[in-house]
């Protein structure tokens, strides 16, 4: 039984305790290490990332997300959720790299969602969930993804840094994300180039680009900032790219689109208005 919590964080976080256990009972991480080397190798996500953001649109890493605790369902109700199909019509609209959702019980994902995505495109995929366990990085690597996410807020740096290695071994890149400026700094023990920040407040759950605006700034050189959470339209890209923020991670505001792909080439193509 999951015990009372007081956010949707502690929520979330006790019951990927619950599934992380339930997963190590189906199979072991040995057994998911035997299926890591039937995968083809990594694609480079930061390398993707990188090599984009110093091009004339910004490197967009394209979400595929049917929806959130806040919001419940995103995508259109009457309409076929298809992960692969959404993530091929990004792979045609200049989407860089993809990120996918695979929390069940409160983003209402799959981690096949993962496989079938990779399957249909040869971009770059990030497995966006809320990993706290080496185990969660070797199932994600079985999956086929070639990026995880490490959010600073659930996460103490040494447990953060063994992530961190769990990924680098199996040569997977991290995108890890912080909220202010404690996590920020915490995120700067890490060795991963890329600083994912989320105007997202997790108390409120308001958004503002401001917050990465503030937290940018304190970003070390050498690291490549990724803007996620807020952003609407090309607008809010010529604003960050105004303040040299070059990569941005995307998903409602193209998901709530009947054709979330054509929704991201329209706001790319606004870039240069």
């Amino acid at each position: 039984m999951i015990m009372a919590a007081t956010t949707i964080l502690d929520r979330i976080m006790a019951r990927k305790k619950e599934e992380v256990a339930e997963a190590r009972h189906r199979v072991s991480e040995a057994g998911l290490l035997s299926a890591c080397r039937g995968i083809e190798p990594p694609r480079g996500f930061a390398s993707a990332l990188v090599k984009q953001a110093g091009a004339a649109k910004p490197a967009v890493i394209a979400e595929v997300k049917l929806g959130s605790p806040s919001k419940g369902r995103i995508f259109p109700s009457g309409l076929t959720f298809d992960p692969a199909a959404i993530a091929q019509g990004y792979a045609q609209n200049g989407a860089t790299c993809v990120s996918c959702l695979t929390d069940r019980d409160f983003f209402f994902g799959e981690g096949s969602f993962v496989a079938r995505i990779r399957d249909r495109v040869g971009l770059p995929v990030l497995r966006k969930d809320f990993v706290y366990d080496p185990y969660q990085v070797v199932e994600s690597r079985s999956l086929g993804a070639d990026a995880i996410l490490l959010i600073m807020a659930v996460l103490e740096v040494p447990q953060a840094r063994e992530l961190e290695s769990a990924a680098y071994e199996l040569g997977m890149d991290v995108l890890v994300e912080v909220h202010d400026e404690a996590e920020l700094d915490a995120a700067h023990e890490l060795r991963t180039p890329l600083m994912g920040i989320n105007n997202r407040n997790l108390k409120s759950f308001v958004t503002d680009l401001e917050t990465t605006f503030r937290l940018s700034r304190r970003v070390e050189s050498g690291r490549l900032v990724v803007s996620e959470s807020g952003i609407r339209d090309a607008e809010d890209l010529r604003r960050l790219r105004d303040q040299e923020i070059f990569a941005v991670l995307i998903g409602e505001s193209f998901m709530k689109e009947p054709e979330p792909g054509v929704a991201l080439g329209r706001m790319l193509d606004g870039v240069s208005v």
